[in-house]
């Protein structure tokens, strides 16, 4: 499988597990948790997370489902953008850590931005970093404005990834984020990789791709070509959802398919990159 490598040099492989809406449904829970054993059996080892997915909810099943064997996984946590004062991050991120069960977070991301000073939060990872209770630190939903405020910011440690909503119905940051942070050697982790509400998985176009390619689960899937033309791009790490391991393993076996040219013009011509700047979207 394709690895990304953040700027402190921890190499991951590309495809990893969110939990937006996971743990809200008791009935749910046991199939979301096999579903995550899984994907670390198999190894995946980005696990997403954040305190505002139910209140709380999400990180509670990602503490059970990686107890035992939390050197397996690359955890990845959000901090609201009410809870980023240098103070409140450190509160924030002791709550999290012990819904999750652990003493440190590999990752942590301010979730958007929010009125209080990036310095004043930069500050507040820095305190994490040195107290062992984060390795790393970034942000999510940060256009390129916001990231090059935040390159401005004088600080012993890098921002290691920009967490942004990118899809094939999501483009817009193809027209310069996605550039910019590669060049920055920021990784770009894509939430909801495979759009939203499943308009997107009717595409004409994904069909008729997916019925050219196979995987090791048997003919492609329109889903697995959504999720394969996002992994294809250079320093993105995507991060699907999967409520059960049938559905981890389709994720997984996205990451088998390897788009011909020809693949990618024809979806070009049919959901077209962006020919100018837009505003960054997020959901």
């Amino acid at each position: 499988m394709k690895n990304v490598t953040f700027p402190d040099g921890i190499t991951v492989p590309a495809l990893g597990m969110g939990t937006w809406n996971l743990g809200d449904d008791e009935a749910r829970r046991d199939a979301e948790i096999r579903s995550i054993r899984m994907g670390l059996d198999a190894g995946l080892r980005v696990v997403d997370t954040a305190e505002m997915y139910g209140s709380g909810r999400s990180e509670r099943l990602v503490g059970q489902a990686i107890a035992g064997r939390r050197d397996d996984v690359y955890l990845v946590d959000k901090v609201l953008p009410s809870n980023a004062s240098r103070a409140g991050v450190r509160k924030a991120c002791a709550a999290s850590l012990e819904l999750l069960g652990t003493d440190h977070l590999d990752l942590y991301l301010l979730h958007w931005r929010g009125s209080i000073p990036l310095e004043e939060t930069v500050a507040g990872f820095e305190d994490l970093k040195r107290a062992g209770m984060i390795r790393a630190w970034g942000v999510s939903n940060f256009d390129v404005d916001d990231m090059r405020e935040l390159a401005r910011i004088a600080t012993p440690d890098p921002c290691c990834a920009n967490q942004i909503l990118y899809s094939l119905d999501y483009r817009g940051v193809e027209y310069d984020l996605l550039g910019h942070d590669r060049a920055e050697g920021i990784v770009t982790m894509a939430y909801s990789p495979l759009g939203q509400g499943g308009e997107l998985l009717r595409a004409p176009v994904l069909e008729r791709v997916a019925s050219r390619h196979e995987t090791s689960l048997g003919p492609a899937t329109p889903a697995q070509v959504a999720l394969a033309w996002v992994l294809r791009q250079p320093g993105v790490l995507a991060i699907p959802k999967a409520g059960s391991p049938a559905h981890q393993r389709e994720n997984m076996a996205a990451a088998e398919l390897e788009l011909t040219k020809a693949d990618l013009a024809e979806i070009d011509d049919a959901i077209p990159p962006p020919r100018r700047k837009v505003s960054l979207a997020m959901i």
